[in-house]
C-alpha cells in the first residue's frame, strides 16, 4: 500500500456559476482499520478559500499550520488578504522546498477571489506542481472513481442546488466503490454572500 493510501479519504472540488464547493469524506482509518468517523480534511484559510488535504494524517495537520504561518506572514507584509493564486504559490513553493523527503499530502485550492469573486480551482502533487482546473479536481484514495463520476455529472454554470446535488453524488458514488474512504461526508458550497455546509449521510460498512 502506498503511503498516500494509508489513511484513506477522498475530496473533491467543483465550479459552479459564481460559487464553487468542495466535499469530504470523515473517515480516518489505518490501512483498513477505521479509526474515527469525524476527521477533518477541509479547512478555512480565508473568508472564500478553503482547502483540502488528501494523503497522510500526521502531514495534514503539520503542512496546514506552516501553510497558516506563512500566510499570516505574508497578510502581515501586504497589508491585505492573499489571493487564492498567491496561495497556490505560497503552498508550492513550502512544498518543493522539501521535495528530498516531502510531505506526503496533494493538497487543492477552493476559493472564491476576494476581489473579483471569480472561482478559483487548483490541485497539486506532493512536490507543489500545480494544476489548475476550470471544472473540477478530485484527490485521495477513490481519485480515479471520482474522475470518471465528475466527467459525467458536471456541467458548466450550475447554480448552488444543482452544484450540491452533484459534487454529492459523484462524492458518495465514488466511496461506495472505495473500502478506505467514506462512512459519511461534508459538502461545502461556497458563495459570496454565505458558506453553506451540509453532513451526508453514506454507506457504514
Amino acid at each position: 500500500m502506498s503511503i498516500m493510501d494509508y489513511n484513506g479519504g477522498a475530496l473533491i472540488g467543483m465550479k459552479g456559476k459564481d460559487c464553487v464547493a468542495i466535499a469530504t469524506d470523515k473517515r480516518f482509518g489505518i490501512q483498513a482499520q477505521t479509526v474515527s468517523l469525524d476527521f477533518t480534511k477541509v479547512f478555512q484559510i480565508n473568508p472564500h478559500t478553503y482547502m483540502g488535504f488528501p494523503g497522510l494524517a500526521t502531514d495534514i495537520f503539520t503542512v496546514y499550520e506552516k501553510i497558516m504561518f506563512r500566510k499570516r506572514l505574508y497578510e502581515l507584509k501586504e497589508n491585505r488578504k492573499i489571493s487564492p493564486k498567491a496561495l497556490a504559490s505560497l503552498v508550492s513553493n513550502l512544498l518543493y522546498e522539501n521535495r528530498f523527503s516531502p510531505f506526503f499530502v496533494e493538497p487543492m485550492i477552493v476559493a472564491l477571489d476576494e476581489v473579483t469573486l471569480e472561482p478559483y480551482m487548483c490541485d497539486m502533487d506532493l512536490i507543489g506542481c500545480v494544476n489548475k482546473s476550470d471544472n473540477f479536481v478530485v484527490g485521495g484514495t477513490s481519485s480515479s472513481q471520482l474522475y470518471g463520476l465528475c466527467e459525467a455529472l458536471w456541467e458548466p454554470d450550475m447554480e448552488e442546488d444543482q452544484l450540491f446535488e452533484t459534487i454529492s453524488q459523484a462524492l458518495v458514488s465514488a466511496c461506495n466503490r472505495d473500502a478506505i474512504s467514506g462512512w459519511g461526508a461534508k459538502v461545502y458550497i461556497i458563495k459570496k454572500d454565505k458558506i453553506i455546509v451540509r453532513d451526508i449521510k453514506t454507506r457504514m460498512d
